[in-house]
Parts: C-alpha cells; structure tokens; sequence
C-alpha cells in the first residue's frame, strides 16, 4: 500500500514537531516542506527533504499540514485546497472556528479535498474530550484550565506586534476557566514600551483576559515549551446529580500539536470532501493499524 505523502508549510516550532512526528509514522512519507525563504539557510534536518517556497513546487502531494500562524491558516488552507490537496491546521482562535468551517468547506468540496481543522490540543483533542465529557453528564458546567505553561498563538501574536524583537505568552489558570496572561517581550530600538503593551491587550488573544506585560532583557532566558490543561465538568447523568469527570494532563505544547497535525494528516484521507473539526473525526480514524488490529489491541 503506497504511503502517504505529507508536505509541512512552516517551519517554526510546530513545524519541527509535526516533521519529527511524521519521520515515526509509518504509513506516512515527507513530500517536502514550504518555507518562506525556500532552501536559503537550510537546517540540517532538513537536508534529506525537498525544500521549496511554494506548495506548487512539490510533486504528489496527499496532504499538507499547516504550521503556520493561526492568522494565515484560511489563505494557506484555500491554496492548497485549490490544487486538490488535503489540509490540516491547528487553528486556535476558538469564537472563528465555524466560520473558518464554512469558509474552506466550500472550498474543499469544490477542489473534491477534505480539510481538518482545529487540529491541535486545544481547540483538538481537547475538544474531543469536552464532547465526551457532554455526552456522560449532558446537564452541567465545563471548565478548561490551561496551564501554567506558554501558549504558542498568543506568543506568535505578540511577535506579531510592531516594535516586538522577541515574546513569551505565558497562560497562568486562576480556576473555573478563568485565565491570566503573563506577556515577556524584548522591544525594537526606537518603540515605547507603553505603546507597545497597549497593542497587545488591544489584540483579540488578550483582551478577554487579565494581562500583564514586562520588558525583559532576553525572553529565551525565560522560555519553556510546557504547558497542560485541567477539564473538570460537574454535570447530571440522566436525573442524576453530582458526576463529577475531569481530564489532566501535562505537555510538551508543540510537540504534541505536531503529533496531532499528524495524526489528522491520516484521518483526512479517510474524509469526503468537506471541512471538519477534530470531534467530527472518529478517533480510529487517528491511528495507525488495520481496524480490527485496533480493536483487538484496545479494551472495549
């Protein structure tokens, strides 16, 4: 059975995990990866792969996965799936998610591919979770608890901000899902840091959250790539009170976004053509084996 042929677009933090989770997969082989400055400063990893700037410049490829800014999902999304390509993304910006559903559903069913979205740990597997969660306690409250550790999109957001040299988001859980951001950043010469601290709590990552943000000499002093989240849902099974279910877990955050990107890189090949979210996805779908291998090696 031939492999799948799996290109990355970006290569930041998720990207390094996504190609080192794709490197173990063995149905799975790299078709190349999207970078924007192309095969200029190559690392070394990536001297056994084609590196190109444009998707276009890669040949048979089944399925690319996204690692890009949440912000540039939709557009990279759109042009691959426009050359009949298969995408996934670990787009995290939760209130936009159905209409980036919408948006590349069209798209997808137009170009006959298949798209999952939101295909990180949160929104992803977490998401799963919470629904499973709804499902054995349909009557109740869920609260997600992120933390303490670095959120890779508000971090990226911040860098995204003019006179940003370098960032650190860090989410900190107060409880009952609520959150507090501790924002590091290093300034460009020439740019106030008062201005600058208001762009970031003006941004859409930030201003639902309390905020706090320090100048710092050097952020990677400060930077660890750990992270968690707490679920815990109080809730009603059937007419009966206080079930209590509650999921933990502690993280490497893009390694395990890059393993889910790649998990989902195998999922959307078994999809019609459409758009989906991570809970749309049977989660057999999401591991490697035969069916009935699964079956057998899991309890049910």
């Amino acid at each position: 059975m031939s492999k799948i042929r799996v290109a990355i677009v970006g290569y930041g933090n998720i990207g390094k995990y996504a190609l080192e989770a794709l490197e173990t997969a063995p149905d799975m082989e790299v078709a190349g990866i999207v970078r924007r400055n192309g095969s200029v400063d190559k690392p070394a990893e990536l001297a056994p792969y084609q590196v190109v700037k444009h998707i276009k410049d890669l040949e048979n490829v089944d399925v690319a996965i996204l690692a890009t800014p949440t912000r540039k999902v939709e557009e990279y999304a759109k042009e691959c799936l426009a050359l009949g390509i298969n995408t996934v993304d670990s787009f995290d910006i939760h209130g936009q998610v159905l209409a980036l559903r919408a948006s590349l559903d069209k798209e997808a069913k137009a170009h006959n591919a298949a798209s999952i979205i939101s295909a990180g740990w949160d929104p992803g597997t977490d998401s799963v979770v919470r629904a499973l969660m709804l499902a054995l306690a349909p009557k109740g409250i869920t609260y997600t608890n992120f933390g303490p550790g670095m959120s890779m999109g508000h971090t990226v957001a911040v860098k995204a901000i003019d006179g940003v040299k370098a960032a650190l988001s860090m989410t900190i859980p107060v409880g009952t899902g609520i959150h507090r951001r501790m924002v590091y950043i290093e300034l460009e010469e020439g740019y106030e840091f008062e201005d600058v601290a208001a762009a970031i709590k003006a941004d859409p990552y930030f201003a639902s959250d309390e905020t706090h943000i320090t100048q710092v000499d050097s952020v990677d002093a400060l930077k660890d790539m750990g992270h968690g989240v707490n679920l815990v849902r109080k809730g009603v099974s059937g007419k009966t009170q206080n079930q209590l279910l509650e999921f933990d877990m502690k993280i490497n955050n893009p390694a395990l976004t890059g393993q889910v990107l790649v998990n989902c890189a195998r999922a959307v090949m078994k999809q019609q053509p459409g758009c989906y979210t991570l809970i749309e996805i049977p989660v057999i779908d999401l591991i490697y084996g035969e069916r009935e291998d699964i079956i057998r090696q899991l309890p049910v």
